[in-house]
């Protein structure tokens, strides 16, 4: 029963009719899969050096806590019978694996795989099991030379047992390879390797080779070993394209495994997620990541001008970089969104981008190196925000617009959707961003809308809701062409406040809260009242989060993304301004915030003073002086 017919039939309170039907059961999972690493003895929680590491008591504990809540410990071949024949897998399914070839393995899960009677797999990383004696390699803040992994021996035992089986955890791809010409280093798997002597990426075609070579000499090696090739792979860092998925397909790997909260999806061809047990965490907080593994986090945004970092002179964008970096590292938001494309006219409009592509020039190949280091040092997942309709491509000045060039502070300078060539073009950059830089998601900005003045061409027989529907299925065809090397990214679309608060003006916007809300991981709601020539009110701040909130479940997908400086003044607006606008909309409901735009040059707004609003941290305070 649900809590509120509880409490009704609690206090002798008449049901009503429809209440008396059994409730319909939440769906449950059907599978949900661990991954695991090293296991010791001497694990000390928080503070140890391998951050993936698990102390053996808590391993037995994790076991225990899943055979006493009457979870069931399914095979890898339990999971394929399931996806390539339908045959049921049991209530609570969990499937155990285990990364590294890590010698613990053998020495302190296989006892208690045996014990537990428990199957499991292992990813097997070869070029690791295969070092020469004397030599050392760095394993998680300590130094590992040969004996850290199985042996060939080993393996040959436990996969006699009939209880482990071996995946692939790569030969050599368990490492960064250099992937920009700043010498970042990205998942070998998921990037295409950047050539500092001949100055160039390689192709779609070397990549596809160096990822057929790697994962044939791992699947032949244990072949070789136990006499059975390996029939999946466990990306290394959880990261991987579908184009390298496609190559372990044709080499026998038919199931492939990433790192990642969702529930998988168990259909062939799909890479099945798992949940990352890390931090030597205990049986109950164990417990509650597998119950709660398809959560929505609060979000907490920060949009940032990419052209606030470039500079022609190297060291001024070395020091702009610099001051991003500190900045966004004290804020602590959960995700910053990162402009990928150069407007310093400020107009909206891509003339040019921070990434290698095919139509447009590249002011400076920034984009990836900036990303990584927000991801890396600062610690937040990054979603590239681009255009979707505002482009100006040198050789396209055929391509269709929708109402030609605007008016002096009127709308963007938009390409017409309908058109195929126009398609074509800026799905090509699309794809080509993903190509070169492993963000997290995209922002579909907010030049995605149409006019009813514009000129729609076939559009404009369309209702206005076909129009909302046809602008959603070209964004959502943009983030297929970006999901060939990102399978995993998350999508945003800005959307204006009038559609929201007047449903009729769905007809000058194409937009739609409840069909982005279905369509989008994230809907970011520009709650910018000056953009509407609204008055700038807290009661119209209160006002939009009602609208939103009486829409079920919207408030769970939409953010709230407030102005920082306001726009017919061009003046910064004060932070403690804006944290009063954000509370009042958490008051009303309002689950995710952000802000644009954060100018970290100039301090605005002023970094002490937002960051308790801003923050995914518990305590976002300034340190005490010392």
């Amino acid at each position: 029963m649900r809590p509120l017919l509880i409490l009704l039939a609690l206090l002798g309170l008449a049901l009503p009719a429809f209440a008396q039907q059994p409730p319909v059961a939440p769906a449950r999972p059907a599978l949900i899969v661990l991954g695991y690493h090293d296991v010791r003895d001497d694990v000390r929680t928080g503070v140890d050096r391998d951050p993936d590491a698990l102390s053996t008591d808590h391993l037995i504990a994790h076991f225990d806590w899943l055979k006493a809540n009457h979870y069931n410990v399914v095979s890898l071949e339990d999971v394929v019978q399931f996806m390539q024949r339908g045959k049921p897998l049991p209530p609570d399914a969990v499937l155990l694996t285990f990364d590294d070839g890590l010698e613990s393995f053998y020495t302190r899960v296989y006892p208690l795989l045996r014990a537990y009677d428990y199957p499991a797999v292992q990813a097997l990383v070869g070029s690791w099991m295969d070092m020469p004696d004397g030599q050392h390699m760095p394993y998680n803040g300590a130094e590992c030379d040969r004996s850290c992994f199985l042996t060939w021996s080993q393996v040959e035992e436990m996969h006699r047992s009939g209880l482990v089986e071996f995946a692939s955890h790569s030969w050599q791809m368990h490492q960064g390879m250099n992937a920009n010409p700043q010498g970042n280093l990205l998942p070998t798997a998921a990037a295409l390797a950047y050539d500092t002597t001949k100055q160039r990426y390689e192709t779609v075609d070397d990549y596809k080779a160096r990822i057929r070579a790697d994962l044939s000499h791992s699947a032949d090696e244990i072949e070789k070993h136990i006499g059975v090739r390996p029939r999946a792979v466990a990306w290394p860092y959880g990261a991987y394209t579908q184009v390298g998925r496609d190559v372990a397909r044709d080499i026998g790997m038919t199931v492939t495994f990433s790192l990642g909260d969702k529930l998988p999806t168990l259909v062939p061809g799909k890479t099945i997620p798992r949940i990352l047990v890390s931090d030597n965490i205990t049986a109950n907080r164990l417990g509650w990541l597998m119950r709660h593994s398809s959560r929505i986090d609060p979000a907490r945004a920060v949009q940032v001008d990419l052209d606030y970092v470039y500079d022609a002179d190297p060291a001024q964008q070395d020091r702009n970089l610099s001051k991003l970096l500190d900045r966004i590292k004290r804020l602590h938001p959960s995700e910053v969104w990162l402009q990928a494309y150069s407007d310093p006219d400020g107009d909206g409009v891509a003339d040019a981008v921070y990434f290698p592509n095919r139509h447009l020039p590249v002011r400076a190949d920034l984009f990836s190196r900036v990303s990584w280091q927000l991801r890396t040092r600062a610690g937040v997942r990054v979603y590239a925000w681009m255009p979707v309709l505002a482009f100006r491509f040198p050789d396209g000045k055929t391509l269709p617009s929708l109402a030609g060039e605007p008016k002096k502070g009127g709308d963007h300078f938009r390409l017409a959707p309908y058109d195929r060539a126009v398609r074509a073009r800026i799905g090509d950059v699309y794809e080509d961003l993903a190509m070169h830089a492993d963000e997290a998601g995209v922002l579909f900005s907010d030049d995605a809308y149409l006019r009813d003045t514009d000129n729609l061409g076939p559009w404009a027989k369309n209702t206005p809701a076909q129009n909302t529907q046809a602008l959603i299925d070209f964004t959502l065809e943009l983030a297929t062409r970006m999901k060939r090397w990102r399978p995993q990214l998350l999508t945003a679309r800005n959307i204006f406040t009038r559609p929201i608060m007047e449903p009729k003006a769905e007809a000058w916007f194409a937009q739609s809260l409840p069909a982005f809300n279905k369509a989008y991981d994230m809907t970011a709601v520009m709650a910018m009242p000056q953009l509407d020539k609204q008055a700038d009110t807290l009661g119209w701040y209160r006002r939009l989060v009602a609208t939103v909130g009486a829409t079920p479940g919207a408030l769970e997908k939409t953010l709230f993304e407030f102005a920082a400086q306001d726009w017919r003044t061009k003046q910064p607006i004060p932070a403690p301004t804006i944290g009063t606008r954000m509370r009042a909309v958490q008051a009303g409901g309002a689950r995710h915030i952000g802000y644009y735009p954060d100018d970290f040059v100039n301090d605005h707004p002023a970094l002490e003073a937002i960051r308790p609003y801003i923050s995914a941290a518990d305590y976002p305070y300034a340190e005490p002086a010392r």
